[in-house]
C-alpha cells in the first residue's frame, strides 16, 4: 500500500505523455499531407531567427502592453513549470522536495517561481479583461466568435487555475513546515504563498496534508491535460513557434516564387534555338501533370500547414490588414485557421477510412474560403510583417489566386483585360504601342 502513490503516479505520467506522443503523432501526419519543399538555405539565419523571434519575443513587443504581458505569461509559464522535474521525481520516488539540499540555490528558485506566478496571475486577469470587458477589436471579429473565442478563455482559465494550485501547494507545505510535521523538512522561500498560508491557520494536520496533496496532484494532473489540449487549442504555438520561425520565409518578402513548369515554357520561349514546332517531351514517370496552384490543403506545401498549426489567432494580421480596415471580408487570420480546419477535417477522413482519404466533395476554396476573400488581398505582406511567429498568409492566398487564375480561369474582369492588354499590347492600358505617345499631342 505504501507504494500505491508511486504507482498511481506512474500511471498517470505515462497516459499523459502516451496521449502526448498520439497528437504529436497525428499532427506530424497531417503537416506531411502537404506538399514537400526542401528548406535547408541560409541556416545560420534560420537560426538567429528562431532564437530571436521565438525564444526572444521580440516582435511580441511591438504592441508593448500585450508583447510585455505576453513575456510575463510566456517566461514566467516555462520557468515556473521547471519545478515540474521535481514533482515528477517525487511522485515516482516518493520524496518530497528532493532538491532542498540545493539550499540557498533552492530557496531562490521557490521564491522566483512564486513571484512569476503571481505576476501571470495579473497577466492572465488583464488579458481575460482585454478580451472579454473591453473587448478589442482584433478579438471580436467574425471569426472569433464560438469556439475560438471560448478555447482563448479556457487557456486564460487553465493557466489561473493552474498557478493558483502551484501557490497553494506551496502555502499548504510552508505551513506544514513551520508546524514541524515529519516529511515536509523546512525548504524553500514562499515570498507569496506565505500569506495564502495565513488562510490554513487554525487547521489540524491532517487537514493541511490533505490540502497540500490535493493541489500538488491537481496542478500536475492539470498540467499534463493542459499538455494533450494543446493539439485542440491555439496555443499550439506554444511548441510550434520554434519550428515555424526556423523554417519561415528567409527571402525579401515581395519576393514570389515561380512555377517551376511555367518557367521552363518562359525559358523555351526565349530561346531562339529552340524549335517552337517540337513535340513535347513524353513524361517518363507518367506521373500527371502538375496542378497550377492550390484549392485544398494537399496542395499546398507542408510549410503552409505548419504556418495554420502554428497560428495563435492573435490577430495583429488582420488589424494591419489595409483589406480588412476598409470593410473588406479578407481576414489573414480566419485563412490560417480555415486552412487548420480544413486539414484537421481530412486527417480525420483519414482517420475514418483506414489511412486512406475519402472524397468528401469539399475543399478549401470555395468551401472555407470564399474567392471574395483571397481577391480582396492587395499582397502588401502587412500581415506578414505583423505576426509575431513568422506566419505567411499571403503565400496561402497567393497559390489559390493562382489555381483560379491558371486552373479555372477564373479572375475578376478587371484582372482579366488587364492580362489580355500585356498580351496583346505589352502593357496593362488598352492601346497600341504605337499609339501610346498620342496622349502628348492632346491639348
Amino acid at each position: 500500500m505504501e507504494l500505491l502513490p508511486q504507482i498511481l503516479f506512474g500511471v498517470v505520467l505515462l497516459a499523459g505523455i502516451g496521449f502526448f506522443a498520439k497528437n504529436v503523432k497525428t499532427l506530424r501526419r497531417n503537416i506531411k499531407l502537404g506538399k514537400n519543399v526542401v528548406v535547408s538555405d541560409n541556416k545560420p539565419l534560420r537560426w538567429r531567427n528562431m532564437a530571436r523571434i521565438a525564444l526572444g519575443q521580440t516582435k511580441m513587443v511591438v504592441r508593448p502592453i500585450a508583447g510585455l504581458l505576453h513575456i510575463i505569461v510566456y517566461v514566467g509559464f516555462i520557468i515556473i513549470n521547471i519545478e515540474v522535474l521535481e514533482i515528477i521525481i517525487d511522485g515516482l520516488f516518493g520524496t518530497h522536495r528532493i532538491f532542498a539540499p540545493l539550499g540557498v540555490i533552492y530557496n531562490f528558485l521557490i521564491g522566483s517561481f512564486e513571484i512569476l506566478a503571481l505576476l501571470v496571475i495579473i497577466a492572465v486577469v488583464i488579458f481575460w479583461i482585454r478580451r472579454n470587458i473591453i473587448r478589442l477589436k482584433r478579438f471580436i471579429k467574425p471569426e472569433m466568435q464560438g469556439w475560438p473565442k471560448n478555447d482563448g478563455n479556457i487557456i486564460l482559465y487553465i493557466e489561473l487555475v493552474l498557478m493558483l494550485l502551484f501557490l497553494t501547494m506551496n502555502g499548504a507545505d510552508f505551513q506544514l513546515q513551520q508546524m514541524n510535521v515529519a516529511h515536509y523538512t523546512h525548504a524553500g522561500s514562499f515570498p507569496v504563498s506565505q500569506y495564502i498560508a495565513l488562510l490554513f491557520e487554525g487547521l489540524d494536520v491532517s487537514s493541511l496534508i490533505l490540502i497540500e496533496r490535493t493541489a500538488w496532484w491537481l496542478h500536475i494532473v492539470g498540467i499534463l491535460c493542459f499538455l494533450n489540449y494543446l493539439y485542440y487549442s491555439k496555443h499550439l504555438h506554444i511548441l510550434l513557434a520554434f519550428p515555424n520561425t526556423y523554417y519561415g520565409r528567409t527571402t525579401p518578402k515581395g519576393q514570389f516564387s515561380n512555377l517551376e513548369s511555367v518557367t521552363k515554357e518562359v525559358k523555351l520561349m526565349m530561346d531562339p534555338d529552340a524549335d517552337p514546332f517540337a513535340a513535347p517531351v513524353e513524361n517518363e514517370n507518367d506521373t500527371p501533370p502538375e496542378k497550377f496552384g492550390a484549392s485544398d490543403v494537399v496542395d499546398l506545401n507542408w510549410v503552409q500547414l505548419l504556418n495554420s498549426y502554428t497560428c495563435t489567432e492573435c490577430g495583429r494580421c488582420t488589424s494591419e490588414c489595409p483589406a480588412n480596415q476598409t470593410g473588406k471580408k479578407l481576414s489573414p487570420r480566419k485563412i490560417m485557421m480555415d486552412t487548420r480546419d480544413r486539414l484537421e477535417e481530412v486527417g480525420k477522413n483519414i482517420d475514418a477510412n483506414k489511412g486512406e482519404f475519402k472524397e468528401d466533395g469539399k475543399q478549401l476554396l470555395g468551401d472555407y474560403i470564399s474567392h471574395e476573400e483571397i481577391w480582396a488581398c492587395t499582397s502588401c505582406n502587412a500581415c506578414v510583417e505583423a505576426c509575431p511567429v513568422s506566419i505567411d498568409p499571403l503565400s496561402i492566398i497567393m497559390d489559390m489566386r493562382q489555381y483560379l487564375v491558371m486552373e479555372q480561369s477564373a479572375a475578376p474582369s478587371e484582372l482579366n483585360n488587364m492580362m489580355s492588354n500585356i498580351e496583346n499590347n505589352g502593357a496593362p492600358w488598352p492601346y497600341n504601342q504605337m499609339d501610346r505617345i498620342n496622349w502628348t499631342q492632346e491639348n
